[in-house]
């Protein structure tokens, strides 16, 4: 994107035809200023919406994440090994007026389990 050097204003792409060749200029709207665009090339226009890839905004915590030590620990009994520290964290799993999800993972065994709310 660029500005009129004269006013300010956004100059917008125009082709301009100067016999047999073609070329694309920059011309500003309000004064008339024009500029020769480099590269020739006119950015797309965008005619729909980009829509979010849910699998990119599931967070995974894998084993490497659980040896960082960062998430928080909470007193609840793993029913695997009956230790009683785990790592707990909340992911909405369900709608947006529904309560999230809790999941555990067990600080002695690595077993993850969830209770909802």
């Amino acid at each position: 994107m660029e500005f009129c050097t004269k006013c300010g204003s956004r100059l917008i792409p125009k082709k301009e035809k100067t016999g047999k060749n073609s070329s694309m200029i920059l011309i500003c709207p309000k004064c008339g200023y024009k500029k020769q665009a480099l590269g020739n090339k006119v950015a797309p226009k965008i005619t729909e919406a980009l829509q979010p890839d849910p699998q990119k905004l599931v967070a995974v915590i894998g084993k490497e994440e659980q040896k960082l030590r960062t998430l928080p620990t909470v007193r609840v009994e793993c029913p695997k090994c009956g230790n009683n520290l785990a790592y707990a964290w909340q992911v909405q799993t369900r709608g947006a007026d529904e309560s999230s999800t809790q999941f555990f993972r067990c600080t002695k065994c690595g077993y993850t389990f969830r209770e909802y709310s």
